[in-house]
């Protein structure tokens, strides 16, 4: 089917999005661009980072899109010439929502820092003001999310969505001004991290000798356990869907002398999978070796949202309610399979 002139922009943008950890990390986020009655939009379980190298967007009827939120259908087919095998995105109905040519979805790690705390409204009050904004309170992500950003939109427009416990969406009439937007509030609310001192790398290697888990390849995952805030924040409960998702609820903690082969095989007992990654208090992290590049990408996202957040920070977790709709979901095992092939 014919592509319009402005899918290479999107293209080019969104695999330059994607390769910034500090913005988008594995599968999540997304991309759109709006061409007359067809929503070309990124697929469910692919990379951002892939966009240049990869088929990534599928074709939507818009009107099909719009139409299927009215009836309360999740999903949403392709354009009958569409010539693919993969889903459109999860969020595809947000991208059919917002009015703008070109939507980007993107999993900011500072913007997530921010809307993980109680009193972010107030703050983002002030640190984004002059730009068309709306803040929204969590919901499913998908038809629910969907539903709200309806409600917002027609209250008043705005190029710019903080999504409570989730992230950030722009829209623009093209993909520079789109990226622009982005980088503008990347700029306002940009947090400093805080330093943490290395893995022990050695201890981490006889604690995983002989089991199923390995040190993640990227030491940024560590600070996690070794600093003692972003562990309280990390094992206190769950922060956005795709920790979600790709962790589990929380983060479980292997103690000072515990053995991981027998923490496994407990949970071999009880019939739960073993855990994905573990915090080893003031050591570091450890991952399943089978664990997926999307898992440790969100390992990853976690320990660059905790160590920005402040001491004094009031946390606002997801609900067990908000963790098992996630949980229970085929549309995100669906993409939880594509990710694991990729």
């Amino acid at each position: 089917m014919r592509e319009p002139a402005q899918l290479d922009d999107l293209r080019h943008m969104s695999a330059r999005v994607g390769r910034n950890i500090l913005l988008v990390q594995g599968a999540g986020g997304n991309s759109s661009i709006k061409d007359g009655d067809v929503l070309w939009v990124k697929a469910s379980g692919t990379w951002l980072a892939d966009a240049e190298a990869k088929d990534i967007f599928v074709p939507v009827s818009l009107g099909a899109a719009r139409a299927a939120l009215m009836q309360g259908d999740e999903k949403v087919p392709l354009a009958p010439d569409a010539n693919t095998t993969l889903r459109a995105s999860i969020e595809t109905s947000l991208h059919a929502l917002m009015p703008h040519a070109i939507v980007l979805h993107v999993h900011s790690v500072n913007t997530i820092a921010w809307a993980v705390r109680t009193d972010a409204r107030e703050e983002l009050a002030r640190r984004l003001d002059g730009l068309a904004w709306r803040w929204l309170d969590y919901h499913h992500p998908g038809l629910p999310l969907a539903k709200a950003v309806n409600d917002s939109l027609s209250e008043d427009a705005v190029d710019i969505l903080i999504l409570g416990n989730h992230g950030l969406v722009v829209g623009a009439d093209n993909c520079a001004a789109a990226e622009a937007l982005v980088d503008e509030v990347e700029r306002r609310l940009a947090l400093t991290p805080r330093i943490t001192i290395p893995a022990d790398d050695e201890a981490l290697r006889s604690i995983c000798a002989g089991t199923d888990y390995r040190s993640p390849k990227d030491p940024l995952c560590h600070g996690i356990a070794i600093d003692r805030y972003s562990r309280a924040v990390a094992t206190s409960g769950s922060l956005y869907p795709d920790h979600v998702v790709f962790l589990g609820p929380g983060l479980p903690v292997l103690e000072h002398g515990e053995d991981l082969r027998v923490l496994t095989s407990r949970a071999q007992a009880d019939r739960l999978p073993p855990p994905v990654a573990l915090l080893v208090p003031g050591l570091g992290c450890v991952i399943r070796k089978d664990a997926s590049d999307g898992a440790e990408a969100m390992l990853i996202c976690l320990g660059l949202v905790t160590c920005r957040l402040p001491l004094t920070a009031q946390v606002r977790y997801l609900s067990a309610e908000n963790e098992h709709a996630l949980l229970n979901w085929d549309a995100e095992r669906y993409r939880q399979q594509l990710t694991a092939g990729r």
